[in-house]
Parts: C-alpha cells; sequence; structure tokens
C-alpha cells in the first residue's frame, strides 16, 4: 500500500486537476455571460476546447483506478448527486455525475480479467446503444420526457446561451472504462483518449449538421477504443488462441 501512495498522490496531476477543475467551474458560473457564438463556432468551441477540458479531468484521474474503497466512493458520490440535483445546484450536480460515473468506471473494471473483454464490450454496445437511441428508451425520453434526460445527462453548455450539448451518462461510464482499461493494460493511453474526445466532438456536429435530436455516441466511442490499440488487442488476442491452443496441440502422449 506505501508503494502505491506516490502514483496515487501526484503533486502534479494534483495541482493540474485543481487548476482545470476551477477553470471548469469558472465557465459553467459565469457561462451565460460570456459572448454569443454563431452555430459554427459554437460547436468548435465545445468541441475542442470544452468537452477536451471536462474529460482531462478523468485523464488527471486515472491513477485513482488503483485505489481501495472505490465501491464506496461511487455510494457516497451517488447520494451526493441525488441531493445537489433535488437542491436544483445543476453545476455542481453536472461534475458530480461525471466523478459518479468515473468512479464507478473505475471500480466496474476491476471485474474485468483481460483487456479482450473490454474490446468484446466495445464491440457489442454499439448495436445496443443505436437501437436504444433510434428505436427503444432513449429515443422516446430525448423525444418526449426531455426533463428527464436533463437529470441522467451531462451538460456542455453554449457560451452566451442556454443551451447546451448533453451526453448521457453511460457516454460518461463507457469513456472512463475505456481510457482506464487503456491504462491498465498499457494500451496507447494518449492516443485513445484522443480519439475518445474526438469521437464525442464528431458525434455532436453530426447531430447538428443532421437536425437530429439525439444520436449514439458509444458507437463512436467504441471504435475510438478499438481503432488506436487495433494492432494491441490483436496481438493479445493472438496470444490468448495460442495458450487455449497450446495443450491440444501437444496431443496425447
Amino acid at each position: 500500500m506505501v508503494g502505491r501512495a506516490p502514483a496515487l498522490l501526484d503533486p502534479r496531476r494534483v495541482a493540474a486537476f485543481a487548476a482545470l477543475a476551477a477553470a471548469l467551474g469558472a465557465y459553467y458560473a459565469f457561462t451565460d455571460r460570456l459572448v454569443d457564438l454563431s452555430r459554427s463556432w459554437e460547436i468548435a468551441f465545445l468541441g475542442l476546447c470544452l468537452i477536451p477540458a471536462v474529460f482531462a479531468l478523468i485523464w488527471l484521474a486515472l491513477p485513482l483506478r488503483r485505489a481501495n474503497g472505490l465501491w464506496l466512493a461511487a455510494l457516497i458520490l451517488l447520494a451526493l448527486t441525488v441531493g445537489l440535483q433535488a437542491a436544483d445546484l445543476e453545476g455542481l450536480a453536472n461534475f458530480s455525475k461525471l466523478a459518479l460515473m468515473t468512479t464507478f468506471a473505475f471500480w466496474f473494471l476491476g471485474f474485468f480479467e483481460s483487456v479482450l473483454w473490454v474490446a468484446l464490450v466495445a464491440c457489442v454496445i454499439p448495436i445496443v446503444d443505436s437501437f436504444s437511441v433510434w428505436q427503444g428508451p432513449t429515443r422516446h425520453i430525448v423525444e418526449e420526457q426531455p426533463q428527464i434526460f436533463d437529470v441522467f445527462s451531462f451538460a456542455f453548455p453554449s457560451p452566451g446561451s442556454e443551451t447546451s450539448a448533453n451526453l448521457g451518462l453511460p457516454d460518461l461510464l463507457f469513456f472512463a472504462l475505456f481510457l482506464a482499461a487503456a491504462a491498465r493494460w498499457n494500451l496507447r493511453v494518449g492516443w485513445t483518449w484522443v480519439a475518445l474526445t474526438l469521437s464525442l466532438g464528431a458525434t455532436m456536429w453530426l447531430a447538428v449538421t443532421w437536425d437530429v435530436a439525439g444520436l449514439p455516441a458509444l458507437p463512436g466511442l467504441a471504435f475510438a477504443f478499438l481503432i488506436p490499440n487495433a494492432d494491441l488487442l490483436w496481438r493479445e488476442f493472438q496470444r490468448w488462441r495460442r495458450q487455449r491452443e497450446g495443450p491440444r496441440s501437444a496431443g496425447p502422449l
């Protein structure tokens, strides 16, 4: 346990996290006082500035995936999020949701014995999420009960206006899960973060361009995890297959 402390409490990460959290807090507090941007500049700002800044918090928190008691922290954050939401403290509730989903993802990753399990999940969830958004419950909630979606989503407010781009809580969870998996199994963490972040900006841009209420974000996140790490995942699959076929190839003596 002593050996883990420096990694979990790296002063540079803590300082960067605190500075970024303060900057984001100031933006969320005063966003309505900023200059209203045109639609094109608004999309560019959200996709290239705000979304990367928010998800940089998860990058900086990655060492905490090895902490003990993550399940307890998730329960505390759940209670905190419910309380903040009930008190209409939307800005604080927003980041409490991010912390909750990130903590839960870090804890949930502990049940995966191999990165191939994560890759399998990445292959399946695009189908499930696409059905949910286009034909299933997510579509009904977004179109018929948007107030419910607001509660179960993270808001990226546009500067100078009351509108925002919203991302469902499962999207936050899988962003953190994929990024933590890349770190745990020594994949390309940096490129994975870049791809994950850009996929969210691209999904938002497509939703605006096609003028639809919402698009599934999980397919983009899944491909953003698989593509930068494809050769490493294939190598791990080959190693796993050799291990399974090894005893069989030996045959009886």
